[in-house]
């Protein structure tokens, strides 16, 4: 698709400019207008000249009309519509008044006397002049109402942005919580090493999370990325117990979404599959594209809905720590999604015959900056094999 070299410019985005445009594009099309009509009539060549100081003349009133006009458009209607009657009326009388004495020069020796040009020109010049006064109230009010609209949809990102910027901060006291109960763990059965090691991940977890502010939208595969970093902490306390499996198409890595929108929900994996089995479980999370849709799907293989009590009795708002909910978890989630898409999103959880616990998430597909959105024939690329990364987290080789 062809990208034009320059963005257009709104026609108002300099008010002063548009005015003077306006200005001399009107005032110009009604002189070749009645200079037309003029010679249509048959008047004489010499009868430009008065349509041309007619035309002057009401320029030059219309800049005074517009100094007042610009004092009046902020004040109560009542002084606003009655102040400007009464300057309407002066400046058509004063416009009338200098036309009519211009065409009575012309026109010496003629029968008509200076009233009746003054009535005649008068009834000319009222419609020129309240049409101006119409347009310059109409445009300013409309640019008003713009700028009030703009000004309101800026307090709604502002909004909807510290909404975001709160629910995400929310993750952090709670995960912060629970990896530090685990390495006072680690630290009161005397294993230092272990405990060392899950803080140095500690720490590059919340060194990568910082690096992203609150609100902003990251890939699939730099979500993964700190996944991984976050499993690699929880590795340390259950070994092999945890199994990892991600399952990320090409084209998906590259759309986006809400950072640390999916921490929450291997977090919650953890705490109901591997925790509470003995023989740990496996969680799984794949994203692929469905038509223009970005859909991640986060399961494991626990005892699901069924079995497990907390689980069945908060399906929608899941406890986050041993002790008590924090009221993270799914609710926060669902939350964020309502926040970034409003009904544009789907949230879905299952609990499959077979048993587990499986969260659907799809999003409308926002490719990464730089990343083509379709192709040649206007569709989404085609899907690209599946890749499968190893179960056994990178950093567990530095342990």
């Amino acid at each position: 698709m062809a990208v034009l070299p320059f963005s257009p410019t709104p026609f108002f985005a300099n008010k002063n400019r548009a005015f003077w445009q306006l200005q001399i594009a009107g005032w110009g099309g009604a002189m070749v207008l009645r200079a037309m009509t003029s010679l249509a009539n048959e008047k004489p060549l010499s009868f430009l000249i008065l349509v041309f100081i007619a035309t002057v003349t009401g320029f030059s009133i219309s800049l005074i009309l517009s100094v007042i006009y610009r004092q009046l458009i902020h004040r109560r209607p009542l002084v606003t519509w009655g102040v400007t009657a009464i300057a309407l009326a002066l400046a058509v009388s004063m416009s009338a008044f200098i036309n009519g004495w211009v065409i009575s020069l012309y026109q010496a020796g003629s029968q008509s006397n200076f009233a009746q040009l003054f009535l005649g020109v008068f009834y000319m010049d009222l419609t020129l002049l309240g049409a101006w006064s119409a347009l310059y109230y109409a445009i300013n009010f409309f640019l008003r109402v713009e700028e009030q609209a703009d000004q309101l949809m800026k307090l709604e990102a502002q909004a909807t942005s510290a909404q975001l910027a709160m629910l995400r901060y929310q993750l952090n006291p709670h995960f912060l919580f629970n990896t530090l109960n685990s390495i006072s763990t680690l630290v009161l059965l005397k294993q230092t090493e272990p405990a060392n090691a899950m803080l140095t991940r500690l720490s590059s977890f919340l060194r990568h999370t910082l690096a992203n502010q609150a609100g902003t939208k990251v890939t699939v595969d730099e979500e993964v990325e700190t996944l991984k970093l976050y499993l690699g902490i929880e590795r340390m306390r259950f070994e092999d117990r945890l199994r990892t499996d991600f399952r990320i198409e090409p084209g998906a890595g590259r759309g986006l979404l809400p950072s640390l929108l999916l921490q929450p929900l291997v977090e919650n994996a953890i705490k109901y599959a591997v925790s509470a089995q003995e023989e740990g479980a496996q969680i799984r999370l794949s994203a692929r594209l469905i038509g223009q849709k970005l859909r991640v799907t986060v399961s494991d293989t626990g005892p699901g809905l069924q079995n497990a009590g907390d689980r069945a009795s908060l399906p929608t708002v899941i406890a986050d720590d041993d002790t008590a909910s924090t009221g993270v978890g799914l609710a926060n989630i669902r939350d964020r999604l309502a926040q970034a898409y409003g009904d544009d999103h789907r949230f879905e959880i299952l609990t499959p015959p077979e048993g587990g616990f499986t969260v659907i998430i799809e999003i409308p597909y926002e490719p990464a900056k730089g990343e083509a959105v379709v192709d040649t024939d206007g569709k989404l690329p085609a899907p690209q094999p599946v890749t499968i990364l190893p179960e056994k987290h990178p950093l567990d080789s530095n342990a």
